[in-house]
């Protein structure tokens, strides 16, 4: 479980390819002390397994599905990239409960400067839209960020000073792909309640005869 508050700006030190996986390795010392082989550390807002690590870059295997459900597979050597050690009990919980387990690819499709932050606009999946809403949180790229505005295929969030100087998000193009996940309480809400209101309807003159 993660957070969305970003620990370190890593850097791509190999993105190793073959026919259906991958090897990641990271520089980020910031994030390894104390840490061990099977550790869970989030890159991107996607939760990986240090398999092997130093005392300043760690690696970590991409399976198939992981290389088609999120932005991973196309990271270069040089690229930044937001990286998040798993919670530890204990810890505050300063952003919202991610997963890291992420639901889409979004894609920048523009930056509205203001005085001391950007408005960002992101596309959005059809599949994942009832699970945006304003005010409502969202991770991008690992980010714990607020929704500003929330449409069918698209979301609107602010970026503060801080944002824009400790993540990706200050940098992040348009055209570029950002890793999505929603909220899991909204998931969770929907599946407990899937099928609840689907029955056959209720006549008018049956819920009146219970009324009386």
């Amino acid at each position: 479980m993660f957070t969305g508050i970003v620990s370190e700006l890593g850097t791509v030190e190999a993105l190793e390819k073959s026919a259906d996986a991958a090897r990641l390795t990271v520089r980020s010392p910031g994030v390894l002390d104390g840490v061990r082989t099977g550790d869970s550390i989030a890159v991107n807002g996607c939760c990986l397994t240090v398999a092997e690590h130093d005392a300043s870059t760690w690696t970590a295997d991409l399976m198939a599905e992981t290389l088609d459900a999120t932005s991973l597979g196309a990271l270069r050597a040089g690229d930044r990239v937001n990286v998040e050690p798993a919670l530890a009990v204990g810890e505050r919980l300063g952003g919202h409960i991610v997963q890291g387990h992420v639901d889409g690819v979004g894609t920048v499709l523009s930056r509205t400067p203001g005085e001391r932050w950007e408005v960002v606009e992101i596309s959005l999946p059809a599949d994942l839209a009832r699970y945006v809403v304003g005010k409502g949180s969202v991770a991008v790229d690992g980010v714990s960020l607020t929704v500003v505005e929330a449409g069918t295929d698209r979301f609107t969030v602010s970026l503060i000073p801080e944002t824009l100087a400790r993540t990706t998000l200050g940098a992040r193009a348009v055209g570029e792909q950002v890793n999505l996940e929603t909220d899991v309480l909204a998931r969770h809400v929907e599946r407990l309640l899937d099928g609840r209101f689907t029955g056959p309807a209720v006549p008018p003159a049956e819920i009146a005869e219970v009324a009386r």
